[in-house]
């Protein structure tokens, strides 16, 4: 894929590296420039990075009505060695495509996402910011960008991806555990939707659910199955316990579950690189809760890129009733978790070959063009200039 650059002036971009003053919000910031490509006439094309700003888009355009759109959430890591690594973004380029496919989008090669996000690193690489727990996140989206009011898929697209230095999900960091809502009123999703998606609907549906969350207290919502009986979600987290025995629980991949690479990486580390068991099952709920009321299930959490590893602490209920999860404290597996995964993604753990791509120091972003004077015009001899004295000159 042949990207084209057109970067701010360089007076008008960071040209120092970035230090933030104080703790760092999540997603508050934006970097400089964000990539942008086209799909047009059944092909992507125009593959550029421009400067960040609004985007140009029809009011009739398909996303804005039908909710034709798709994201993603990746993050990459300033190391010791100065150098700036992403974490497995070919999986989120993977997932992006399987998104696409559940909400009838174009796919966009997997290798073109790689290269699109590497591309826009190394262009915002003065943004990665120096503080600890801190990572450029990385937002690729699409929308159907077609003007009309027709309910079916759009026939253009537009897919942009941009960065947002950040620091930890909730603003405690990992430090202090959540409390999750158990309520029987709301569903994240149902069998036969796009539960397994990453899709902007599946979020502006759980807003409801998180304010309620909040007013009793709980940082989300612990989401069951449309029948109640099964966990399924925390929040905008894949859920996971370890029994008193020791072993980590996830529950098993639905259609009604979107599929965390947070996950997958604690599904493929294993016990051997996590020193605990883990293992897929479908989780019902009544145990699960008698298992927390009896100290059978030790520890709980949520797995996912933004906070990566959060701690449950304890689960409330609608009726002010409150269950703690063993001393309502982060537990030693957990926190085993959280630092090797954490230490990989920083590059203070050795994690599995090819989790990690460097940001190469490219020539393919230059600084934007001057206009330059054009070289001049060897004078010709005075015979020459004689003979075409007389033809005229062609019109510029």
């Amino acid at each position: 894929m042949r990207i084209r650059y057109e970067l701010k002036p360089r007076q008008q971009r960071r040209n120092s590296p970035f230090r933030p003053k104080g703790a760092l919000s999540f997603g508050q910031l934006r970097t400089d420039h964000m990539f942008l490509m086209d799909y047009v006439d059944g092909a992507w094309v125009d593959a550029r990075i421009v400067p960040y700003g609004p985007l140009s888009l029809a009011p009739g355009a398909v996303a804005l009505h039908y909710a034709q759109e798709i994201f993603e959430g990746a993050k990459a890591f300033l190391h010791d060695d100065g150098e700036i690594y992403a974490f497995r973004i070919d999986k989120n380029a993977a997932r992006m495509n399987r998104s696409a496919a559940g909400v009838c989008m174009p796919a966009v090669p997997e290798a073109d996402q790689v290269q699109a996000i590497l591309a826009l690193l190394d262009v915002e690489r003065l943004w990665a910011p120096h503080q600890e727990g801190a990572s450029l996140y990385i937002r690729p989206f699409m929308i159907g960008t077609q003007d009309s009011l027709g309910v079916k898929p759009s026939a253009r697209y537009l897919y942009c991806v941009f960065l947002s230095p950040s620091g930890p999900y909730y603003p405690a960091g990992f430090q202090e555990p959540v409390k999750l809502l158990v309520t029987r009123r709301f569903h994240r999703a149902a069998p036969g939707g796009t539960g397994a998606f990453k899709t902007g609907g599946n979020y502006a549906a759980s807003l409801m659910a998180g304010e309620v969350a909040h007013e009793h207290g709980a940082s989300q919502v612990l989401y069951l199955d449309t029948s109640d009986r099964y966990v399924e979600e925390a929040g905008s987290m894949n859920h996971f316990h370890v029994t008193r025995s020791g072993t980590l629980v996830i529950p098993s991949f639905t259609d009604t579950i979107l599929r965390s690479v947070t996950s997958e990486s604690v599904l493929e580390l294993g016990e051997r690189a996590l020193g605990v068991a883990v293992r897929q099952e479908r989780v019902e709920f009544a145990p699960f809760l008698a298992g927390v009321e009896d100290g059978s299930v030790s520890e709980a959490g949520g797995f996912g890129t933004a906070a990566v590893v959060s701690a449950v602490g304890a689960y409330v209920f609608e009726d002010g009733r409150e269950v703690k999860v063993g001393d309502g404290r982060i537990g030693p597996t957990t926190r085993k978790v959280y630092e090797v995964l954490t230490g990989i993604q920083r590059g203070q753990v050795q994690g599995p070959e090819g989790w990690l791509q460097r940001v190469e120091r490219l020539a393919l972003a230059p600084p934007p063009r001057e206009r330059r004077r054009p070289a001049p015009t060897p004078r010709r001899p005075a015979r020459a200039r004689a003979r075409t004295a007389g033809q005229a000159r062609p019109r510029r």
